[in-house]
């Protein structure tokens, strides 16, 4: 079984936020570690946003049956990003019999577009 997720962000939408809203959007959103590996960079919190899409969509559940920090990307040292996923994400995973993940993040023109793929057996 293969499952696919893809989504598509304009980065500006996060620095068109207001200051107090985009503090806690990136709180509610991001996991420490994700925060700390984005630096506050619109791009890259664009294509992570982009990639928890991508991934929950894949998992064929959307963001609300799973929580955003349930979604967690952080970049290899060669720059690849490796999902990591926990509690209820993990748990429907499992079940789903989805037991490999990749995880592709692009930006250009102003947009952040990510695709992440599921492999796995019948569960």
């Amino acid at each position: 079984m293969i499952r696919a997720g893809i989504d598509l962000v304009r980065v500006e939408r996060l620095a068109e936020l207001d200051p107090a809203i985009r503090a806690r959007f990136i709180r509610r959103v991001f996991t420490p570690a994700e925060q700390a590996q984005a630096d506050g960079r619109d791009e890259s919190l664009a294509g992570l946003f982009a990639a928890k899409e991508a991934v929950s969509k894949a998992l064929g559940c959307g963001i609300g049956q799973i929580s955003w920090q349930e979604i967690e990307i952080l970049r290899e040292s060669s720059g690849e990003p490796r999902l990591i996923l926990h509690g209820a994400a993990k748990t429907l995973a499992d079940q789903k019999g989805l037991l490999q993940w990749s995880v592709s993040i692009t930006h250009e023109g102003g947009m952040a577009a990510a695709v992440a793929l599921a492999a796995g057996a019948e569960a």
